[in-house]
């Protein structure tokens, strides 16, 4: 009894949060739905600037649970600029939080309606975010030989002629360093070891191609490029071996006590443009990162252990940066939710969005 109250308990953690970002995922798209359609007839600037809006009306609903609900502490290391900036945002990845934590550093630049994500091309069949992710000005790519570069550098260009604020997230190891999955890291490290490159311990060896084509397409139009490192606490068991970052469930089960942020800001003029010479310099980036990790891991001494180098900032999120848009957000699917003709569309939309989303991403890069 005494043990089913606890799972009972420990499921409502994350069922109300996930209840409401997914329940009010039709009343956003309806939203936005009907400003693209109102937009059509207008400058382009417009429907860009609400559209914006609309989608930092949705992540601040997003960040009350993952940072306000979750209270987890924030620390900030580095460089983050106070104003908001055209950047690219790399990043090492270890678990789907880690696409919360651009928004956490977005949000304190009030840059959150500019993040547009590079998405593993799977993700376009995501229901109703597949569809609206890519029209927001993400970008799907698919791996290796199948990467298509001039898509790529189609759909950036597109958004350059627009005048897209752009906080563009990629993640350059194409996918998550996972300890429980190591066959993944050998052949990461089987790789640099055979390409001449150092071997790293706790990311994997980056791929080039994305962040190439990115920084090479937008170098006129960006102020600087963000190098992100990002370690979860708790993450090491008792014998100091790493184990598996947070899951989005168990990050809102308040699992993860703090999360630290290393940000480097880099200059343009930094980085070298040839993708050989990149590559080499990506690498490098990439094995800072591995030494702020083993730093963090691994340190000896337990004072050093679970922090990064330098100073750094416990910085909390305000609740008017994100309670307002739960509440709106919230109140408007309760209205759409207590007539029948509101059940009906909000049904509508979910399947009829989804259906309509599919095709779209099917036909469209």
């Amino acid at each position: 009894m005494l043990l089913s109250l606890v799972l009972h308990t420990y499921s409502l953690r994350y069922f109300l949060p996930a209840a409401v970002m997914m329940g009010t995922a039709p009343t956003y798209v309806l939203a936005w739905g009907a400003w693209r359609l109102l937009s059509a007839v207008l400058p382009a600037r417009f429907y860009r600037e609400v559209d914006d809006r609309l989608y930092t009306i949705y992540q601040s609903m997003v960040l009350f649970f993952f940072e306000n609900y979750a209270g987890v502490q924030v620390i900030i290391y580095g460089d983050l600029p106070k104003n908001k900036e055209n950047i690219i945002y790399l990043s090492n990845h270890q678990c789907t939080v880690d696409w919360i934590i651009a928004d956490m550093l977005a949000i304190r630049q009030n840059a959150l309606g500019h993040v547009r994500y590079v998405l593993k091309d799977g993700l376009k069949w995501l229901p109703l975010y597949g569809w609206y992710f890519s029209q927001h000005g993400g970008v799907y790519v698919k791996r290796s030989a199948k990467f298509n570069e001039k898509e790529m550098r189609a759909k950036l260009r597109a958004q350059m002629k627009a005048e897209t604020p752009m906080y563009l997230v990629i993640f350059p190891e194409g996918t998550r360093y996972n300890p429980e999955i190591p066959k993944v890291i050998a052949d990461s490290q089987s790789f640099a070891e055979k390409e001449g490159l150092a071997v790293l311990k706790h990311v994997l060896t980056p791929r080039v191609k994305a962040t190439h084509v990115a920084i090479d397409t937008m170098k006129d139009y960006l102020d600087a490029v963000y190098d992100v490192t990002v370690a979860y606490e708790g993450t090491v068991d008792h014998k100091g071996q790493r184990k598996l970052a947070p899951s989005m469930t168990e990050f809102l089960c308040k699992e993860c006590p703090r999360v630290h942020i290393f940000i480097d800001r880099i200059e343009l003029k930094d980085i070298p443009e040839e993708q050989m010479y990149m590559r080499r310099w990506l690498h490098e980036r990439f094995e800072i990162k591995d030494k702020l990790l083993i730093e963090f891991y691994d340190a000896k001494d337990s004072k050093r252990r679970n922090k990064f180098p330098g100073k750094s900032v416990n910085s909390k999120l305000s609740l008017k940066k994100t309670l307002p848009s739960l509440l709106f957000l919230g109140g408007l699917t309760a209205s759409m939710l207590l007539t029948e003709s509101g059940r009906k569309l909000y049904v509508k939309t979910w399947i009829y969005g989804t259906l309509i989303g599919c095709l779209w991403v099917s036909i469209k890069p």
